[in-house]
């Protein structure tokens, strides 16, 4: 077994281990820190479930009526000519609305086409390089209240586009 090997391996267990045994070093209540924690983390996990639930039905009825494939064939001529294939557009299409849902897309495209194939690659790196903008804003700007997500919203939507824009490049870089 390598030394790499043996590094992730043991990465986890030894956290596990080392960051209790911090907190007790420099006097902290571990057990009771952990427990505030668990008890606040589940108290945020309740405000945010019919925001959560609210984005996964609005998904669902999008990808159900077929607005999605229409969206895809209509900006499919933009994307051609970036060089992204149209198998991909519904990933680009999910990725910002919900990673449950992209990632049911990556598993579908990967199933189709293999993951050592361009489009298996470049789902795969699409994926890593890009975030779920809609799903971020809904669940915690709603959990704290925010109700304007304008300027948010432009800002994540760019960052999806130029991680997808490098995604290709990387893609196209590194496997073509």
């Amino acid at each position: 077994m390598s030394l790499l090997d043996t590094l992730s391996l043991w990465t986890i267990p030894a956290m596990l281990a080392l960051i209790p045994l911090w907190g007790y070093i420099r006097k902290v209540k571990v057990y009771d820190t952990f427990i505030e924690g668990a008890e606040e983390g589940l108290k945020v996990a309740v405000q945010i479930i019919p925001f959560l639930v609210a984005m996964m039905v609005a998904l669902s009825v999008f990808r159900a009526s077929g607005a999605m494939d229409l969206l895809a064939r209509a900006i499919n001529p933009v994307t051609a000519r970036l060089g992204f294939p149209s198998e991909i557009l519904p990933l680009m299409i999910v990725r910002p609305m919900s990673g449950a849902g992209a990632l049911a897309v990556t598993a579908d495209l990967l199933k189709i086409h293999h993951p050592d194939s361009y489009i298996g690659r470049l789902a795969s790196i699409m994926q890593g390089s890009t975030d779920t903008t809609f799903y971020v804003l809904t669940v915690y700007f709603g959990a704290v209240g925010i109700r304007k997500v304008r300027y948010a919203a432009a800002v994540g939507l760019t960052a999806d586009v130029v991680g997808f824009l490098a995604a290709l490049w990387a893609c196209n870089w590194f496997f073509r």
